[in-house]
């Protein structure tokens, strides 16, 4: 739901679910409200989406941790300046040794979750 609306909607595009029947749900009024869950859980979706759109905690997260790319080397890279024969003799001169860094994904799972309230 945050990618529907950082591009401004569904366009052409839509939401697939897929309501079924399970356990002992044996009545046709039980597909017709899983269905309303299912609608349901999508708008609800879209709630959260745009609390988390709104506190910026997230998009924070992500331009931390791509911060590099807006420096002199990525940009470079971003550019098409490199090849990736280029690039690696780039790193060998300069002795470059990065080293991986954490994507905080259980600290995005948290934003994401606290923003859901319902």
């Amino acid at each position: 739901m945050l990618e529907i609306i950082k591009n401004g909607g569904l366009h052409t595009g839509g939401c697939n679910f897929d309501a079924k029947l399970r356990r002992q749900s044996v009545d046709l009024k039980d597909l017709y409200f899983a269905h309303i869950a299912g609608i349901d859980t999508l708008a609800r979706a879209l709630l959260a989406a745009e609390q988390v759109i709104k506190q910026g905690k997230l998009e924070a997260i992500r331009k931390a941790r791509y911060a590099g790319w807006d420096k002199d080397l990525g940009k470079k890279i971003e550019a098409g300046q490199f090849t990736l024969d280029s690039l690696a003799d780039y790193a060998i001169e300069k002795n470059l040794d990065p080293k991986p860094q954490s994507g905080h994904q259980e600290l995005c799972e948290s934003v994401i979750a606290g923003a859901c309230k319902f």
